[in-house]
This record gives C-alpha cells, sequence and structure tokens, in this order.
C-alpha cells in the first residue's frame, strides 16, 4: 500500500499509523496543511473493510478540512483521523484513551473532536492523556440551549443554511413545500431535519439504522424509503448525511433532484463528477462548505464569544455559497473547482 503515490495524497505533512495490540485500536491521523494553522479534524470510528479503505478516507477527508477551514474563515489548517472499528461493538475506555495517545504524539500540531462513530464521552476519555483534543467542553450553543461540546447542532445549522441558499439559487424559491431527501438522520441529519420540518420542507429520509429513521418519521411525518432509494427519489433536495463518494455517475443518471446539498464530507466520487452535475443542470453545493458550522463552533468554543457570534459565523455559509454560485456562473465552470480555487487562493503560500 504506497503512500506517496496514492492518489489521495495530495502534498500531505503528515500521515501516521498507530497500533495498541492490548487497547484493540487501529488508527490513522492525517494532516493534510497547516498554513493556517494547526490541523484541526475529527475523528472516525467506522468498521472498514481493510487498512487501505481506512487510508483513502483519512486522506481524502484531512484534505477536505483544509479547504473547509479556509473558507469556514478559521485560523486552522486540516487533518483527519480515523479507527478502524464498530464503534457499536468494538469501542471501550482504554482504546479511547490509546488514541489520546496517539493524538499527543503530534504535539499539538492535530487537535481532533467528534465525528462519526465518537461520543463528547469518548473525547473525554482521550483527553485525559492528550490536551489536544476539542469539543470536550463548551460554552456556546448555536440555537441557544445548554452546550455540551458536541458540534452537531452547528453542522446542522450551517447545512440547513446552506441548503436553504442553495434552493434560493437554483429554484428561486424558500423551503414552504419543497421536498428534501435526507440520507442519514444521525446525528447531524435529524437535527437537519428539524430545521427543515419547521421550515415547512417536505421530508424523506432514509437510514442504515431502523431507529434513525423512526424518529423522523415520529417528529417530523418524513417518508421514509430504503437506503437504495434515496439518492432517486422525486424531491427537489438531496442532502447527504452519510457517507462520502456517494455522487458518482450511475446515482446522478438516477437522480430527479436539481440540487445536492448535505452534510456528508467528500460527496463526490470524483472531482469530475462535478461538471457531470453542471451539465445536468444540478446545483451542488460543495459540502466542505455547507458542512463547516462544526469547526466554526470548535473554534468559537476556543475564544471569547457569544451565542448570537456563533450563529452569525455561521450564517456566513449562505453568503459563501451564494458566491461560489454567481462565480460558478460567471466563469462558467463547476461549483466544487469554484470553491476549490477560492479555498486555495486562502491557504496557499
Amino acid at each position: 500500500m504506497a503512500l506517496f503515490e496514492h492518489p489521495e495524497f495530495d502534498n500531505h505533512e503528515h500521515v501516521s499509523f498507530y497500533h495498541d495490540k492490548d487497547a484493540g485500536l487501529k488508527a490513522i491521523i492525517a494532516v493534510h496543511n497547516t498554513n493556517l494553522g494547526p490541523a484541526l479534524g475529527g475523528c472516525r470510528m467506522w468498521p472498514y473493510a481493510n487498512s487501505e479503505e481506512a487510508l483513502t478516507d483519512v486522506l481524502r477527508l484531512s484534505k477536505g478540512m483544509t479547504y473547509k477551514a479556509a473558507m469556514a474563515e478559521v485560523p486552522l489548517g486540516g487533518g483527519k483521523s480515523v479507527i478502524i472499528g464498530n464503534p457499536r461493538a468494538d469501542k471501550s475506555m482504554n482504546m479511547m484513551k490509546a488514541m489520546g495517545r496517539f493524538v499527543d504524539t503530534f504535539g499539538g500540531a492535530y487537535y481532533t473532536a467528534e465525528d462519526s462513530g465518537i461520543s463528547v464521552q469518548d473525547l473525554q476519555y482521550m483527553a485525559e492523556e492528550s490536551q489536544y483534543i476539542a469539543g470536550t467542553q463548551a460554552k456556546y450553543h448555536v440555537r441557544g440551549e445548554v452546550a455540551d461540546g458536541n458540534p452537531a447542532p452547528s453542522t446542522a445549522y450551517g447545512t440547513f443554511v446552506g441548503l436553504k441558499a442553495a434552493v434560493e439559487s437554483k429554484l428561486k424559491s424558500d423551503l414552504q413545500g419543497v421536498r428534501v431527501a435526507i440520507q442519514g438522520v444521525g446525528h447531524v441529519g435529524l437535527r437537519l431535519a428539524r430545521h427543515l420540518h419547521e421550515a415547512g420542507a417536505e421530508l424523506v429520509v432514509s437510514d442504515i439504522f431502523p431507529e434513525n429513521v423512526e424518529q423522523a418519521e415520529k417528529q417530523f411525518n418524513a417518508k421514509v424509503v430504503s437506503p437504495d432509494q434515496i439518492l432517486s427519489a422525486d424531491v427537489d433536495v438531496v442532502a447527504p448525511c452519510a457517507m462520502g463518494a456517494i455522487i458518482n455517475e450511475k446515482t446522478l443518471a438516477e437522480m430527479k433532484a436539481r440540487v445536492i446539498a448535505g452534510a456528508a464530507n467528500n460527496q463526490l466520487s470524483e472531482e469530475r463528477i462535478g461538471k457531470l452535475c453542471q451539465q445536468a443542470g444540478i446545483l451542488y453545493a460543495p459540502d466542505y462548505v455547507l458542512n463547516a458550522g462544526g469547526i466554526i463552533d470548535i473554534h468559537h468554543q476556543r475564544m471569547e464569544s457569544s451565542d448570537d457570534a456563533l450563529r452569525s459565523h455561521i450564517e456566513k455559509i449562505g453568503d459563501t455559497l451564494t458566491a461560489i454560485f454567481n462565480r460558478s456562473d460567471r466563469e462558467q465552470q463547476a461549483t466544487n473547482i469554484v470553491a476549490n480555487n477560492m479555498a486555495e487562493e486562502r491557504f496557499s503560500k
């Protein structure tokens, strides 16, 4: 498994593999770029089929965090960590403490936080072994509620703000009566569903965990479809909020929606798919711009701020996306390429 020749390597500064047999930990940390500040990126635990799949995911996610931080206008770089394992079966306190020791080897060049399969409690165990763990405590909340360190409410709100901007740009409409298909109604997707329901949208949902879709159906009158039907549902907007690389030539050809706007990272299987979206008349909202609420939240928790300041910063996501859409129209370039160019203008030296 070559690293420097890996198609997703993209000049990463530091990639490290870690194995703690006693704790059952197999993990990878990737730091992509620190030009704007120390790298920040959540820790994801997932039952990857093999280490090559895990490496591909962490490299893609790490790079995405560099671009996300730049577009969110926070003084941070991009990194990510992944743990190979089933979070519902394999996780333990000792494993999380071992992960904290792994993060600590970076000496502050990389900070981790919450991501899929990892809870605030897990981060607190990590923090017993390292000072470079973000999201273990918080003072500010985007909805003015009691903050517990979980950035999911901010990620969901930012996704909602960005989705609304995309609908306004493409459909020339507010969200009343707009049909939205949410792929994945976990920590972020379910909160996004709440925002959309409150704004009058009609929801279609899917998830691999039945209890998640049952909540969405009960709380928001959502229609439930199987995971293999969600991307081709008869809706106006598809909101991917699960794993990445799900927008490809096949799924795009079957898609009826005119807008793609969701919280999942790395939704396009390849960069060229962005151009295919444009040619098909589908507006793609670049995911790392849309889902930046989490990194904005963590940034505000590390400084003197307020609920209102956090919310205002997240709401800038809509303005950023509108600028991307306008530049895309002017330059006749795909939105993902425009976003990449804008981010690189900010973080490149």
